[in-house]
């Protein structure tokens, strides 16, 4: 596998389940004001481990939601887990495409290359028939990962902020258009309306059909008015989470100066004096 690759298939998986240094990852969360009864948290696939990423990879101490931990932290929380220097990580989630990104981005930032979203999650893995289990697996063993803080991928507000004034940088919202524009609210109170100048739409559904990452020819149309191929983009969204696919669908059309924002419009929107448009 290559390291480049942020994809594998439910085939692929099923495959190669019984490798030795196989880790999987269920990293799913529920979607914000969902109703929607996908999420079957009494399906796993066979062999995986929980990844909590609302209530343990989080900073819990920060007031904004789905913020980075510190080396450290994520270190001894990824050895809790059995992670290990040369593990092959997959990640999924019950929606097909929604949160395993942020747990791939999250190890990507962390040193990490081996690892990848499982294309369509559980509902493919499902569709093609094969067996779940009913309960995650436990580590064996405390694993040997040490996180390596990759400091290029994760941008703080006055950096963002700083692209959009040299438009050295695109920066890319993954937002729903109604919500870019300032025409439908928030999901969290609070925040402002409408998104940066400057910013570029590209709604992480656009990226998405069916739970599957579209394919990468359809991925480069999506992305061709950002600049080429080396040119650095910044994914932003609500909290976090959905800037990830699209920085994921980035990735598999090949863009290699990728960078996420941190906090996102749940730090941008607040009231403040930073830029917002309509």
């Amino acid at each position: 596998m290559h390291a480049l690759q942020p994809i594998v298939s439910v085939e692929w998986l099923h495959q190669n389940l019984q490798q030795q240094n196989l880790v999987i990852l269920d990293a799913s969360i529920a979607k914000p004001m969902s109703t929607s009864t996908q999420q079957k948290e009494h399906l796993k696939i066979p062999g995986s481990i929980f990844f909590d990423i609302e209530n343990v990879f989080s900073d819990r101490e920060n007031a904004l939601p789905h913020m980075m931990l510190s080396e450290k932290v994520f270190t001894r929380e990824a050895q809790r887990l059995g992670i290990d220097a040369n593990s092959i990580i997959v990640v999924y989630d019950t929606h097909g495409i929604y949160s395993a990104p942020r747990a791939w981005w999250m190890f990507r930032t962390m040193g990490h290359n081996s690892v990848y979203v499982l294309n369509g999650g559980l509902p493919e893995w499902e569709k093609a028939g094969y067996a779940c289990d009913s309960n995650y697996r436990q580590p064996a063993k405390t694993g040997n990962f040490i996180a390596a803080y990759q400091a290029a991928l994760i941008v703080s507000q006055s950096e963002v902020l700083h692209a959009l004034e040299d438009h050295e940088r695109v920066v890319i919202d993954a937002r729903s258009p109604e919500r870019f524009a300032g025409k439908a609210p928030e999901p969290r109170a609070g925040l402002r309306g409408g998104h940066m100048p400057g910013a570029v739409n590209i709604f992480f559904e656009q990226v998405l059909d069916n739970n599957l990452l579209l394919e990468k020819n359809a991925l480069e149309n999506i992305f061709e008015h950002t600049g080429g191929k080396d040119h650095p983009l910044i994914f932003s969204c609500g909290s976090g989470i959905t800037a990830c696919i699209t920085a994921l669908a980035a990735a598999a059309a090949g863009y290699t100066h990728i960078s996420v924002y941190d906090g996102s419009w749940c730090e941008w929107g607040l009231p403040s004096a930073l830029p917002v448009i309509t």
